[in-house]
Formats: structure tokens, sequence, C-alpha cells
């Protein structure tokens, strides 16, 4: 093991011994302040789902569940999710990831008994995080008791909203999809992309990571949040459907958006013209019927798919 992995274990250690209840060990030996990672995967209502979770921030204290907040120093500091996890993990950035903890456990109080992380990114990046970082994860499943969540939807359907994602999204150094001007057919080709059809590969190796039961997968059926506040204790009789966050783009939408790319605009700019993008989409979507996947390119996303068998 790394130096660097060690001493990110040495110092998160020493920091969750200055929490009397959190290194209280019950008869398997096992920590017990639990840390649950809900993973994603993208387009499974994630968006939805912690910004119910971030509103509901007091009501999950006073059940001994901490949503907690984000750094002030970062990016976004108030968005509703924890994007320095996968972030971190990508550059092996062990110092932020260890500080980013720290400020995490400064949350916790003497009736905290969970503490419950959400970012889609973490299946986003997966296979961007190197063997050194994964070592870190290992870890962390020394120091807390972990549980993964995952919800998977079928595949047809995920990759479709995947690659729409990719192509609203900025482009980054680095990553071959987002905010490039690549028909879906294209963007198949692309190995970065197509791997996220691998779900079994990600549990596996999830479970390899943290313990054969510590990977909880579910299939998505279109309302996560109230999954989610039913296995937390937080669901009551008056509880209605959670209302979609983000809305699809139709056919129309995604041409504008690869003719957009083809600019390669600067961020900022970009996200400027979302909200007018997202008008045009409303307005067009009676008429934008056509299918974005044609019949070759969904053969071959049912011959890359390796789905879970629920």
């Amino acid at each position: 093991m790394e130096k660097s992995t060690i001493h990110f274990a040495a110092e998160l250690a020493t920091a969750l011994a200055k929490i009397d209840h959190a290194l209280i060990q019950n008869d398997s030996q096992q920590p017990e302040l639990k840390l649950i990672i809900h993973a994603g995967t993208p387009k499974t209502g994630t968006t939805s789902l912690q910004t119910y979770l971030d509103k509901k921030q007091r009501k999950l204290r006073g059940k001994g569940i901490l949503y907690p907040h984000n750094l002030e120093k970062l990016k976004n500091p108030h968005a509703p999710k924890h994007q320095w996890f996968e972030k971190n993990l990508v550059t092996t950035n062990l110092n932020s990831f260890l500080e980013n903890f720290k400020n995490i456990l400064s949350q916790v109080t003497s009736d905290t008994h969970t503490i419950l992380l959400s970012s889609e990114g973490i299946y986003n990046y997966w296979w961007d995080f190197p063997d050194a970082s994964k070592d870190v994860l290992s870890e962390l499943s020394k120091l807390f008791n972990i549980e993964l969540w995952v919800w998977f939807r079928d595949p047809i359907k995920f990759i479709e909203s995947y690659y729409k994602q990719c192509i609203r999204n900025p482009q980054l150094d680095g990553n071959p999809c987002y905010g490039k001007n690549l028909s879906f057919a294209d963007m198949l080709k692309i190995d970065w992309f197509a791997r996220h059809l691998d779900y079994q590969g990600f549990v596996d190796e999830c479970q390899m990571l943290f313990g054969e039961n510590k990977v909880s997968v579910f299939n998505y059926e279109g309302d996560v949040v109230q999954e989610v506040i039913q296995k937390l204790g937080l669901a009551t009789a008056h509880d209605n459907p959670t209302p979609r966050q983000n809305k699809s783009l139709n056919s129309a939408s995604v041409k504008l958006l690869r003719t957009i790319n083809h600019y390669n605009l600067k961020a900022k700019d970009k996200e400027r013209l979302m909200p007018h993008l997202k008008e045009i989409n409303t307005l067009l979507e009676n008429y934008a019927k056509d299918a974005l996947i044609d019949a070759e390119s969904r053969r071959r996303v049912l011959a890359l798919a390796h789905p879970i068998k629920f």
C-alpha cells in the first residue's frame, strides 16, 4: 500500500477516535458508524433524491442520519450532492479527500449513527479511479460500516439517457464524450461510454472492496426517493410521488445540442443557453418523435450490456 494511503487511513482513524461512539465496536469487531454511499447510477432519479435529502437534513438528523453539508471552499458548496468524492478519487487527491471527511465528522453529533453520501458520479467515473484510489475505498471499509447503494435501469433506456447527459455536459479535458458533437452510434463505439453498460462488473468490484453483503442493488422503477425514505424510516402515509427534477431531451433538442457542441463553448456560456434549450425542448416535445437509437445500435447495446439479474 502506498504511503499516502496509509497516511490517509491513519489521519482519518485519529479523527474518528475523537468521536467517542464512532469506534465503539460490536461483537463482530466492525465499526459502528455506518456510511451509506449512494453511487447512482445516472438517470435513476438521483437529482430528485439529492434535492429531497438536502431539504430534509433536519428531519434526517432527528433520526440519527447525517446528510452532510459540503466544505464552503468547494466550487459549488451548496449543491445537494457530494461530487468531491469521485473528483478526489479520480485525481487521487487524498489530502482533499481527507479534508472533506474531516468536515463530515465535524458535523457528527452524539446521536448520529449513519452518514449518507450521494453522487451519481461515483458510478460515472468508477472506471477512471486508479488502483491507489480503490485502495483508499478499501481502507474506508475498515473505518466505517459501509453500505453501497446503487440503482440500475433497463440498459437501452439508461444508455439513451446517459448519451443525452454526455452531450449536455460541458467539454472536459480527458473525457472523450462530454460536450461532443457525436451521434449515439458514434459515441457507443467509444469504450469509456460503452463500459457504463457493465452493471455486473461494477457490482462485482464493489463487492470485492467492501464485502459481498455490503452492496445493495436495486431495480429503478421510477421513484427512487420513495424507496430511500422507506429504507431510512422516513415515509409517512401521506407521501406523494416525487416530481422529476430533470426532463429528458427530445430528438430535436439533441440535434440542437450537437450543433452547439460543434463550437466548443465555454462551460459558463453553455450553461447560459440551457434555459433556452429547455424551453425549446418543451415546445417541440409533440413534434420530435423520431427514435434516437437505430436498430443496429440497439442490437449493439444489448450485446455490450452486462445487466444485473434481479
